[in-house]
């Protein structure tokens, strides 16, 4: 299956390199063209001179941008030039509102989408370990099934579209949680003057051990805030979560809430781009 890659970053980068492992990376595109240009010399794989021609060109293409608004940008391109019968996999993270809207467009152009959003990090993307999320038809899953394969280990079909999308959220809350338990817990620890290396090893192996905790624990103790996950990403997709909280007869999401705050404060700090263990800096204080 002809496969095309739109958006280079980080996360898309990776998975672009793992298609072209896997034997099926045919064509990519980037709006930053040097990241391009370093993904074509790593690959051979050419880059093309438009959305459209890369639709016009590929079996199935992937999408990994930063915001709604981007997707709905990179969709109507892709619908320009699409194929009858080409799938068109979303694996940003944006509202299950947009993925709707996306689907909408693709599908009234004879194309087929499946909104597939993805968690893991950039060291899931980089092995391609990453856990997929999907919403969208079950029996054009299976048609997507080995470019997913490529880029992921676990897929999972959630429901309808949008589906995938609302379980990200769910995600990124839990996400939001562990971030604020363990960037205290350390600062805690830390404040009492323990040796947080057997810290560490003593809490990791036990009720409190995450991966979070596995991954970034270390570097945040370190002082090291080297992105896995941009804060202002997070923070993005905290936005989303937020909105679609506000249409619930449920209660709110207070712990979501103070995390946008604590993320709007170190934005504010200069802090956006780094990981979102950069919430230490406040709880350090």
């Amino acid at each position: 299956m002809k496969t095309g890659v739109i958006g280079l970053g980080v996360m898309g980068g990776a998975m672009a390199l793992n298609l072209h492992k896997a034997g099926l990376l045919h064509r990519i595109w980037n709006r930053t063209v040097s990241r391009a240009n370093e993904i074509c010399e790593q690959t051979g794989v050419a880059v093309s001179d438009s959305i459209s021609t890369l639709a016009s060109e590929c079996d199935a293409i992937i999408i990994c941008v930063s915001k709604d608004e981007d997707v709905l940008e990179v969709i109507n391109a892709i619908a320009e030039g699409i194929k009858p019968g080409t799938m068109v996999i979303d694996t940003s993270t944006v509202s299950s509102k947009t993925a709707k809207q996306a689907a909408d467009i693709i599908i009234s152009n004879d194309g087929e989408f499946l909104d597939c959003p993805v968690t893991g990090g950039s060291e899931g993307a980089k092995n391609a370990t990453l856990s997929i999320m999907v919403g969208g038809d079950e029996a054009k899953l299976n048609t997507a099934r080995p470019v997913l394969s490529a880029i992921g280990k676990k897929i999972i079909h959630i429901g309808p579209t949008g589906s995938g999308q609302a379980c990200k959220a769910v995600n990124q809350v839990i996400c939001a949680g562990i971030n604020q338990a363990v960037t205290e817990g350390l600062a805690f620890g830390q404040g009492m003057e323990l040796d947080m290396d057997r810290v560490l090893e003593a809490i990791s192996a036990g009720a409190a051990g995450n991966w979070f905790m596995d991954h970034r624990g270390k570097t945040m103790l370190a002082g090291t805030f080297e992105p896995g996950f941009k804060l202002k990403l997070h923070h993005k997709d905290l936005k989303i979560c937020l909105d679609m909280a506000s249409t619930m007869d449920e209660a709110g999401l207070p712990l979501t809430s103070m995390t946008v705050a604590d993320y709007e404060e170190l934005i504010g700090q200069g802090h956006g781009d780094e990981d979102i263990s950069a919430l230490f800096r406040l709880k350090k204080n």
